[in-house]
């Protein structure tokens, strides 16, 4: 199985600096960032270190994912978080599930006694509500549902039509739009697919700003959860 590392970023330079050289190449086939046109130097730099860099023409996180996703050349991926949260230590544990024959496996945050030193109160309570209600509506066994840190198969994204503008569609009410993550969770759970979880230890992010609409994506990402049931088959 070759993998591809697939990175969205936005103004996160000095994350890039501090993550890439402790990513050892031979992990991948590819190392791909998706950038949304930073003016900080993040796509240069990620060009210097050998990186392939996509400039996304839509704005928003999951259309980086949907306009990237043609030139992923691995088996499977995995996606992380440039901004400090995803240690690059926790690859390898990733990639060893996969081998096992998994579809998706998780690095997560809540698993196994570890946690995320970068929650706050909102948002370690989001998480716990939103990765509850996918277990229960959609029958996951997940500990984190929620967190972009993960292997899966590549060809995972059309087969769960995540690349169709038509599975966000509670975006529209909400004025925003979302990433691909919980739904990514709620339609591998409802395909019974394989997945598993590995410890995924989140620090501080290194540098940036936080990017997450908490009350926006909150409310869609539930809408999500309780509409994906009857929209999606």
């Amino acid at each position: 199985m070759d993998f591809t590392l697939f990175i969205p970023t936005l103004n996160e330079i000095e994350g890039m600096k501090a993550i890439l050289p402790r990513i050892r190449r031979e992990w991948f086939v590819q190392i791909l960032v998706v950038d949304a046109n930073s003016p900080d130097g993040t796509a240069e730099y990620s060009r210097s270190q050998g990186c392939d860099v996509l400039i996304q023409k839509r704005k928003g996180l999951r259309h980086a994912f949907i306009e990237g996703w043609p030139l992923i050349r691995g088996d499977a991926v995995v996606t992380l978080s440039p901004d400090g949260n995803c240690r690059p230590e926790d690859i390898p544990p990733l990639l060893d599930k996969m081998r096992e024959g998994y579809d998706m496996v998780i690095a997560s945050r809540y698993f196994g006694g570890v946690k995320s030193e970068d929650d706050d109160a909102t948002t370690a309570f989001g998480n716990w509500m939103f990765t509850r209600a996918i277990n229960l509506l959609h029958g996951g066994h997940y500990t984190d549902a929620m967190g972009i840190f993960r292997a899966y198969r590549t060809s995972l994204f059309s087969e769960l039509d995540l690349h169709k503008d038509q599975s966000y569609r509670t975006e529209k009410w909400f004025g925003t739009v979302l990433g691909v993550e919980p739904l990514l969770s709620i339609r591998a759970a409802r395909r019974r697919l394989k997945i598993g979880e590995v410890l995924g230890y989140e620090p501080k992010r290194i540098a940036g700003e936080r990017k997450l609409q908490v009350w926006r994506w909150g409310a869609a990402y539930m809408a999500q959860v309780l509409c994906d049931r009857f929209w999606w088959r």
